[in-house]
Order: C-alpha cells, then sequence, then structure tokens
C-alpha cells in the first residue's frame, strides 16, 4: 500500500486569475510506514504572490526567481505519485492547482495520473463533526509538535499531514478514539470508523509456547475465580485458541 501525502504553497486563491504553484512537497508512506523518498521543489512562477499568499509562505519573487518553471519539474511529480493513494488536507484548493498547472504543461489532469485523491480534510470532518480541523488543531488533537511551524511550508506541512493521518487512521483512534467523555464511538460511528481501518499494515508477533502456558495458567485462574467458565474463555475466539500467532 502506497500513499503520497501532498501539500502545494501558491501565489494566491484563484489559478484562473493567473495564480501559480511556487512550492510542492510529496511525502511516501508505504504500509504505513513513513519512508526517507519525497520530492520537495520551488518553483518559478514568473508573477509576485499576493501580500496574503506572501504572509502565509514567506516566498519572495527574487528567491523563487531561481528555481524551475512547473514544466521543468512536471514529470518528476508524474512519476512520483503514478497510480498511489495521494492525500491532501482540503484536496479541492491543491488539486485544481495542479490541474491548471498540468494542463499549461499539456499533461493529463491529476486525478488522472494516482489512483485516488483522498481528501484529509473530508475524514477529519466526519471524525470530529463540529471541531476545528485545519492541520495545527489536528496536531494539537493528537499531540504532535507543531512548535517549529511559524511559516506555512509545503514539505514541513506534508511531514505534519503524514504524522496527522496516521494518527487519525490508527486502529484504536479510529475504532475507539471519539472524542465524548466515554472517548468511544458507537453504533454508526463505530461502524464508518471500522470501514475505515487498514490492519494490512499491522506486524503479526509469533507467540511462544512458553507465553501461551502462561496464558493458559491465567485463563484457568480466573475460570476458577469465576466458579466456571470465565467471559475470556467465552470470547476467545477459536482462531486464537487454535492457532500461536496474532496481529497487535
Amino acid at each position: 500500500m502506497r500513499q503520497i501525502v501532498l501539500d502545494t504553497e501558491t501565489t494566491g486563491l484563484e489559478p484562473e486569475q493567473g495564480h501559480r504553484v511556487v512550492e510542492l512537497a510529496c511525502v511516501e508512506i508505504v504500509n504505513r510506514q513513513v519512508t526517507d523518498r519525497h520530492l520537495h521543489l520551488y518553483l518559478n512562477p514568473d508573477r509576485d504572490s499576493d501580500p496574503e499568499a506572501f504572509n502565509v509562505h514567506g516566498l519572495t519573487t527574487e528567491f523563487l526567481s531561481g528555481h524551475p518553471r512547473f514544466p521543468e519539474i512536471a514529470q518528476q511529480l508524474v512519476d512520483f505519485v503514478r497510480d498511489a493513494e495521494v492525500i491532501i488536507h482540503n484536496a479541492a484548493f491543491d488539486v485544481k492547482f495542479l490541474n491548471s498547472e498540468l494542463k499549461r504543461a499539456g499533461l493529463p489532469m491529476f486525478p488522472d495520473l494516482c489512483g485516488k485523491i483522498t481528501d484529509s480534510l473530508m475524514v477529519a470532518r466526519e471524525m470530529f463533526p463540529g471541531k476545528r480541523n485545519n492541520l495545527d488543531a489536528l496536531c494539537d488533537r493528537f499531540g504532535i509538535s507543531n512548535a517549529h511551524r511559524t511559516l506555512h511550508g509545503a514539505l514541513l506541512d506534508s511531514e505534519l499531514l503524514g504524522e496527522v493521518w496516521l494518527a487519525m487512521t490508527r486502529g484504536q483512534n479510529s475504532l475507539l478514539g471519539g472524542e465524548g467523555d466515554s472517548g468511544r464511538k458507537t453504533g454508526a460511528g463505530a461502524a464508518a470508523a471500522l470501514d475505515r481501518f487498514d490492519a494490512s499494515g499491522l506486524p503479526v508477533i509469533q507467540v511462544s509456547a512458553q507465553a501461551r502456558q502462561a496464558h493458559e495458567a491465567y485463563l484457568d485462574g480466573l475460570d476458577k475465580a469465576a466458579g466456571g467458565r470465565s467471559l475470556w474463555r467465552e470470547l476467545e475466539s477459536p482462531a486464537t485458541a487454535e492457532g500461536d500467532s496474532a496481529p497487535a
């Protein structure tokens, strides 16, 4: 399972008004592990950034003028995201800019390049309705340090979003991690979380014969205390009882 966490910085809010991408970053996740592969590029937009955009990313026109234009690096992006699931926070914004840049370069639209686009903002809103779900709020919610994030930067934001995404989709948080008093999801919320949970990256830990014997001895003690068959015995699945390994 290959996923790419992507972020961009731009000169403004609307590509239809001539605004361009000035920074692009992709961070790779394979089987729920962040790898050391990433793509990070500054781009010459051939224009100034709007003051509001500059206040967000701090990239000057002079600095960006020394970097390549998008068509010169477009194939690097195509190759990096090809067939992967791409995770973007507020995907509609980034995708409209990427589509505009790809069209200028004579290349297919972004959704045609990757296997799937997942909007982490939409997922967060489903998990935490009525809460603030921007990147800073999610970092706070999951205990991820973003103290070094004084300005937005595509690479830093991609790295933080990667950590947030793994925390959002971790088994315990997805299945049990609500924000109510009980800290548990129930009903439709639990079912939706279960649908999102991906167990493919969980390691399988082999249980030794000695550990199995100690476990059985502990259950014998529970049976004795319960005056019969303990609840654990009732709930223990045949696969677990007969096998010698379990996911953890």
